[in-house]
C-alpha cells in the first residue's frame, strides 16, 4: 500500500479537535457501499468541543452534557458521529481527543476521487461541483445516514487514508457556518478549508 493509501489508525484521532481539524484537509475519506469503494478528498472541516479553556462551546451538541444523542461524542476517539439536521440532511463528524471530553470534527466538504460514477448516481440531477460541497451533500454523496452513527473509522465500512495533506500555505481559517446562536463561540476561528476546492483548480 502506498503512503497515500495508508489507513490512518485510531490513534490519529486521539488529539484535540483544534489539532486534528486542519490536519484532515487533503486526507482521503473512504466508504464501501454495496462492495464498491467510494472516496473523497476532504476540503473543508469544522472543530467542535463541549468546553475550551474553561469556556463553553455553545455550538457543540455536547455543551449541555451527556444525552442519548451526544453519547457517542463522549466515547473513545476514532468513531463516526452522524446526526440529522432540519429533518433531512445528515452530517458526518469524527469523534476525537480522549474519552469523556466530547470533541469532534465536522466534515463539511470533499472532492470525489473514486467511485465517481456511483457518487454521480447518488447525486443525480446536480452539477458535480455540488456533489459534496456541504456537510449534507457530502453524506448524500456517500450514502451515510444515522444507520452508520457510531461506526469505528476503520475497514471494512468507513475509514480515513493518509491521502495528500493540504500544504499550510493553502489552508484558510475562519468562523464556523450557521452557529450565530452560539454567542462568543460563533466568532471562534474553528473552520478550515483548502483554498483550492474545485476539481481542476
Amino acid at each position: 500500500m502506498s503512503a497515500e493509501g495508508r489507513i490512518l489508525p485510531t490513534e490519529f484521532f486521539a488529539r484535540p479537535a483544534l489539532q486534528l481539524a486542519p490536519d484532515l484537509l487533503g486526507r482521503t475519506l473512504v466508504r464501501v457501499l454495496d462492495g464498491r469503494r467510494l472516496a473523497l478528498r476532504i476540503t473543508e472541516v469544522e472543530a467542535y468541543g463541549a468546553r475550551h479553556r474553561g469556556r463553553i462551546d455553545r455550538a457543540c451538541h455536547a455543551s449541555r452534557g451527556l444525552t442519548p444523542r451526544t453519547e457517542i461524542m463522549f466515547g473513545p476517539p476514532g468513531r463516526a458521529y452522524i446526526y440529522l439536521i432540519y429533518g433531512m440532511h445528515h452530517c458526518l463528524n469524527f469523534v476525537c481527543a480522549r474519552e469523556g471530553l466530547a470533541q469532534a470534527v465536522l466534515v463539511r466538504a470533499g472532492l470525489p476521487l473514486e467511485g465517481v460514477d456511483r457518487i454521480g448516481e447518488l447525486r443525480a440531477g446536480r452539477p458535480r461541483s455540488e456533489w459534496a460541497s456541504g456537510p449534507g451533500r457530502l453524506c448524500a454523496a456517500l450514502a451515510l445516514t444515522r444507520e452508520e452513527n457510531g461506526l469505528p473509522l476503520r475497514p471494512p465500512e468507513l475509514w480515513l487514508e493518509a491521502g495528500s495533506p493540504t500544504p499550510r500555505a493553502r489552508r484558510r481559517r475562519g468562523p464556523r457556518i450557521g452557529v450565530d446562536y452560539a454567542g462568543e463561540a460563533a466568532a471562534w476561528l474553528w473552520r478550515w478549508w483548502d483554498e483550492i476546492r474545485e476539481e481542476g483548480s
